[in-house]
């Protein structure tokens, strides 16, 4: 029977535990001692899980931005957070599907094994000793492999029993369709400080003072962190750093292959199934019945498909002397491949290139001093550390250490010297006075440390510093209050039956304007504010010193009869549908964490994290 929460106490220690979060990530190997942790009923969550699942979240992250995260950005992003969340989440659906009785044999487990492509052999079929050498070489068992199939099986029977048959009702795909859809006709006009019917009378000096208090907003400066830092970056350092030949000559034939290119080819390859194909297939193109595009297509492929890339010709077999033959670009072909008769156009040609070790010396020497300057960085953190543990101030770590210190009053807005850093800025938006300081690492191998002293609230700057700008906001003002009124008094007569065209106005008209849509010329908020119009209303907007005079023209309701139309509105109940179902798994998810004990095992997260890569 698995453990069920004492009481309500527990669940919030719990959620706690949740939100604080652990102090980094960890990689794979942790020691024989750590196994676990987190134990939710009687199912446990092992470090190995949590720390795949954390990499694989991190791995996604850099897929889509391109940008790998050091271990303090990653807990400042809150993927910690987000793996711990998951692994208890599955575990917590793992241990209703044993609570109830749901699992599956063997012959399911070795269906599910024998269909993976990672486990056949040359045969294209499964193949014991590959599956048994790839579960070795990744530290897994067949036995623990196995039973992870077998529970992963048995709790998609739960997920899917759970989400299986959500279905998104017709009056409601119907009424996203509509409200997505609908559409509107407008005439508008924009009033301009041009077209001010009597100029701007010149402000007294009274009148501006009155006006700066009376909107003190865009004339103050937010809240101020005085904050006192030491920092130190590899640019600091990499003047006072010697590099011998030695070390960049290592680097330059490190990367010969870079600096010295042979003449190359850039490629795409059709193979084809016979000779006899590939020769009907170039006859065409010789007879200019069919370009190299129409022969891909009609394979259904697209040239990113047959693109070798640029290529040596050592690296087209057979084929290379013929291609590298051709002096200007052309269809050559059949010839060789690794695949069968193919086609090949050679698109360009890439002279061969080389940089000699004299001209890439300056620029490999920068490189190994930045290098050296980073590891030296890296390696004088422990004592960093350690000086901080023993009470120093960023003023006291610049007297014994390289590091530089420095005192910045920064607010968002702030952006120069250290505060160009984004670690720094978050570290300085989130210090709290009297902290205990911590080690912040820079995107650039640089560490820095930062205290914060105080916090200045927000203050309205004085008049005499600001007099310009605040002539620019009361004229923009003023400007926006008489165009204000004058567009008023054009809606009135429009009201009153007139007709748009005789107001002397620069209109302009836009049919079909969706609710996505946007309109040169308009103001934030235009589009959300035509759709809030009653057809025939008449409406004045106004925005950064300027007015609008809108008049909706009509409504137009979507036709839900075309081909269009359908496959629209079948996507919206299928993504709908979807959505359902997993809003219906969560709450199914959370509601069986709350009737269930959950333990987290906080030393074998720090094991995890201590084995931060």
């Amino acid at each position: 029977m698995a453990k069920k929460k004492a009481s309500n106490v527990f669940v919030w220690i719990i959620m706690v535990l949740l939100i604080a979060g652990l102090a980094g990530f960890g990689a794979t190997n942790f020691g024989g001692s750590v196994r676990n942790v987190a134990t939710v009923g009687d199912t446990d969550v092992s470090a190995e899980t949590f720390a795949r699942t954390l990499q694989a979240q991190l791995r996604s992250y850099q897929q889509v931005t391109g940008q790998a995260l050091t271990v303090q950005q990653a807990r400042e992003f809150g993927f910690d957070r987000a793996a711990l969340g998951q692994v208890v989440r599955d575990a917590a659906l793992l241990n209703a599907t044993a609570e109830a009785g749901i699992s599956v044999g063997d012959e399911n487990v070795a269906r599910e094994v024998a269909s993976s492509s990672a486990f056949q052999g040359l045969s294209g079929e499964f193949d014991r000793e590959t599956y048994e050498f790839a579960l070795r070489q990744n530290g897994v068992s067949v036995r623990e492999y196995e039973t992870e199939i077998r529970d992963g099986i048995s709790s998609g029977l739960l997920r899917t029993a759970v989400q299986s048959g959500v279905r998104t009702p017709d009056i409601f795909t119907d009424t996203l369709f509509n409200y997505a859809r609908e559409a509107r006709d407008i005439t508008w006009a924009r009033l301009t400080r041009d077209d001010l019917e009597e100029p701007l009378a010149e402000p007294s000096d009274a009148e501006l003072r009155a006006f700066h208090t009376e909107n003190p907003a865009p004339f103050t400066q937010g809240e101020t962190r005085v904050i006192n830092y030491a920092w130190l970056t590899p640019d600091m350092i990499v003047d006072n750093i010697e590099v011998d030949d030695a070390q960049v000559r290592a680097l330059y034939d490190g990367r010969l292959s870079f600096y010295v290119r042979p003449e190359r080819r850039i490629i795409e390859r059709l193979v084809f199934a016979t000779e006899a194909e590939a020769v009907a297939a170039k006859a065409r193109i010789d007879a200019e019945d069919a370009t190299f595009e129409d022969l891909v297509n009609e394979r259904g492929l697209t040239l990113d498909d047959v693109d070798l890339g640029d290529v040596e010709i050592d690296e087209l077999g057979d084929a290379g002397a013929a291609l590298f033959a051709l002096e200007e670009p052309g269809v050559a072909g059949p010839l060789p491949s690794s695949l069968g008769p193919a086609l090949y156009r050679m698109n360009a040609i890439l002279s061969a290139q080389e940089t000699t070790f004299d001209e890439a010396r300056e620029e490999l020497a920068a490189e190994a001093a930045a290098d050296r300057a980073r590891r030296i960085i890296l390696e004088g953190q422990a004592q960093v550390e350690d000086l901080i543990a023993g009470g120093a101030t960023p003023a006291q770590l610049a007297e014994r250490t390289d590091m530089q210190a420095g005192t910045i009053n920064w607010r968002e807005d702030v952006t120069d010297g250290i505060a160009a850093y984004d670690a720094f800025r978050l570290a300085a938006a989130s210090a709290e006075v009297g902290a205990f300081a911590e080690v912040g690492e820079l995107d650039d191998g640089g560490i820095f440390v930062l205290s914060l002293e105080e916090i200045l609230p927000p203050e309205l700057l004085p008049f005499e510093s600001l007099r310009g700008e605040v002539v620019e906001a009361w004229e923009a003002a003023e400007t926006e209050a008489a165009l204000s009124a004058q567009a008023e008094a054009y809606a009135e007569r429009l009201r009153g039956g007139a007709e748009m065209a005789g107001l002397g106005l620069r209109l302009e008209t836009d049919r079909g304007l969706e609710r996505n849509g946007f309109v040169d010329g308009t103001p934030p908020g235009f589009t959300d504010q035509v759709f809030d119009m009653d057809a025939g209303e008449v409406r004045v907007l106004t925005e950064a010193g300027e007015a609008w005079l809108v008049r909706l023209d009509a409504i137009a309701a979507p036709d839900p009869n075309t081909p269009e139309a359908q496959l629209v509105i079948a996507q919206f109940g299928q993504e709908t549908a979807r959505e359902l179902s997993e809003s219906l798994l969560a709450a199914f998810t959370q509601a069986v964490l709350s009737e269930t004990e959950v333990s987290i095992n906080q030393p074998g997260i720090d094991a995890v994290t201590a084995s931060a890569p």
